[in-house]
């Protein structure tokens, strides 16, 4: 079916009639809710709008983590023609307060008591009227609370609302989206429904599922790549499970078990590595000899097919079957997006049994380019261009796109939308390259790439992933533009480092400590030489700095996505990092800081 508006995927659910839409988790369990009941939330919901004066044009900001009151506020918004303006739940009250601003946002939906507490100085310096709290907030005369509006909801069909929401045509701004703002502050990506539903009617195609399928949501709906998953879900009649906290993840997936899954890199990343963790003893002994089996039948895995042999039918039964388990024990398709899985995670997934398929995009095209899909999957790459974009690359080799779901602009900023675009064609930013079968690599993005003092190039991304891949690694920045040689900051994985340490008899009173361990530093140095065995001479990692501290979001080092601001993580570490390039470049080692 195709679709012309989101308003349009919000209509095929309610006619689908389906007891299953969504599943909310309460104290007595998961409960369902039916596409009626949705539609009389939403309903409800855009008639409190519409006594507002919200219509076409105007913003609606939402502060919440996945649920679905996430989705009430945003049908609900979409319904009267407003622009929905999501704000990550993470970000600051300082972050906050920019995207009011700058969005001009009139009301705001919050998730719960603390989001409103966190934003209450901040909102007389908006232009927001009127708030609406998901939860319960005791003692707050001030604000509307969603639970009663939605008490007041009544089933049925509702032709005032859908006479307007059929009025919407593609050419309407559906949301701004605000960039990480990996450099500079975050700007106001301009979508317009046609934009989104133009993506949604290529991948709907693609990917199979639909009725009797369930995918958890947990990936934040503030970004446009899990915003678009479940537009996609909703549309396709796939049931969504909302986990609120992503620690609570493991037990969501347990008691839901999806069929779906989609996930980010960091995700995949902490799977991989608790099999690590957990492997010690007799058991490492199993999983290393069930790795090199499915390593020999990892051709057969990302062809889609079930090895015969016996030997990897009893490394299924002793590790890969229950990897599963762990994530539900019903899941066939396994998809990646919002950053770079790397080569070598995803070939440790397929030597489990695991094919994932990865994907590519960026908010400015909403945000679908290129996709791995059962049908046509290339590891390594992130899959085939959809059908609708033309691509280019650039002499510098930048990629560049045009088509129907690149964005019209950046919210009240004609040079930056006039810098990003060149003859017509989006820049995006990523050095890529397409092969002789038409897959799509991204290499790195072009700001981060390093021009070492030699006049080397080196994309860092595919580097630190392969350090990453490591279980004993969290993070990893590359150092070395306009120095004489590259280096690497690591920041370890705590919960690994502690255990291998106490295994080895090291002092873990302190993180601080524990990476002024000798030992410690030895351990990170192999990690490195055995990387730089793989890598080109002028891209080998000569100085190690090792970090106590964790990056974050809270500290600028992350964005809400979860990307790495480079910039300021070497603005965090300057100085130990002026300090490591001091010292002689014939010196190569382990350097330790002390924050």
């Amino acid at each position: 079916m195709t679709i012309n508006t989101l308003n349009d995927v919000f209509y095929t659910v309610i006619k689908r009639q389906h007891d299953r839409v969504a599943l909310t988790r309460r104290p007595e369990g998961w409960q369902p809710i039916a596409s009626q009941q949705l539609e009389a939330w939403v309903h409800a919901t855009a008639h409190k709008l519409q006594s507002w004066g919200i219509g076409k044009g105007d913003r609606v900001a939402i502060l919440s983590e996945n649920r679905p009151g996430w989705a009430i506020a945003d049908f609900a918004t979409l319904l009267v023609g407003g622009i929905v303006v999501p704000i990550y739940a993470t970000q600051t009250a300082e972050q906050c307060l920019h995207i009011l601003q700058n969005s001009g946002s009139k009301v705001l939906f919050v998730s719960t008591q603390q989001q409103l507490e966190k934003i209450s100085a901040i909102l007389p310096l908006t232009q927001v009227e009127r708030v609406i709290v998901m939860d319960e907030a005791h003692g707050r005369k001030d604000v509307v609370h969603l639970g009663e509006l939605l008490h007041e909801a009544t089933l049925g069909p509702d032709a005032e609302i859908e006479s307007i929401a059929r009025s919407i045509q593609p050419h309407d701004v559906a949301t701004l989206i605000y960039t990480s703002g990996t450099t500079g502050p975050p700007k106001g990506v301009v979508l317009t429904h046609g934009n989104i539903a133009s993506n949604l009617n290529m991948t709907q195609h693609l990917v199979p599922m639909g009725v009797g399928d369930l995918c958890v949501s947990f990936l934040p709906l503030s970004h446009i790549t899990a915003r678009h998953v479940d537009y996609l879900l909703y549309h396709l009649g796939v049931t969504i499970a909302y986990c609120l906290a992503f620690d609570t993840l493991p037990q969501a997936l347990q008691e839901t078990r999806p069929t779906v899954f989609v996930g980010v890199p960091r995700v995949y990343e902490k799977v991989s590595n608790q099999v690590q963790m957990k492997a010690k003893g007799a058991k490492k002994h199993i999983v290393n000899w069930a790795l090199r089996v499915g390593r020999k039948h990892r051709a057969t895995i990302l062809a889609g097919r079930r090895p015969d042999a016996l030997a990897w039918k009893l490394a299924n039964r002793l590790l890969f079957s229950k990897l599963m388990e762990n994530m539900g024990g019903r899941v066939r398709l396994f998809c990646s997006g919002g950053a770079p899985l790397g080569i070598d995670l995803a070939n440790w997934f397929a030597d489990v049994g695991i094919p994932i398929y990865e994907g590519y995009g960026l908010t400015e095209t909403s945000p679908v380019i290129a996709l791995n899909v059962p049908a046509s999957h290339k590891i390594g790459t992130v899959g085939k261009p959809l059908e609708n974009l033309e691509l280019r690359i650039a002499q510098d080799g930048e990629l560049l796109v045009r088509g129907p779901s690149v964005f019209t602009g950046y919210w009240q900023m004609p040079e930056e939308t006039a810098a990003a675009f060149e003859d017509g064609w989006f820049k995006t930013g990523d050095i890529a390259q397409i092969d002789d079968e038409g897959f799509l690599s991204i290499i790195d993005r072009k700001k981060d790439l390093l021009k070492t003092s030699g006049g080397k190039l080196i994309a860092p991304q595919p580097i630190e992933n392969a350090l990453k891949a490591n279980m004993f690694v969290a993070e990893a920045a590359m150092l070395g533009d306009r120095r004489r040689f590259p280096a690497v900051l690591i920041v370890p994985n705590f919960p690994a480092l502690e255990d291998w340490a106490n295994d080895h008899g090291i002092p873990t009173t302190s993180r601080e400590v524990l990476v002024q361990s000798e030992k410690v530093r030895s351990l990170y140095q192999s990690i490195v030489d055995e990387l730089n065995g793989n890598l080109a001479q002028f891209e080998k990692l000569k100085k190690i700095l090792l970090v106590a501290n964790e990056l974050s979001i809270a500290d600028g080092t992350l964005t809400p996505s979860m990307k790495l601001r480079r910039r300021k993580v070497e603005e965090r570490y300057k100085e130990e990092i002026e300090a490591l390039y001091r010292e002689s470049e014939a010196k190569a080692g382990v350097v330790s800081a002390r924050r």
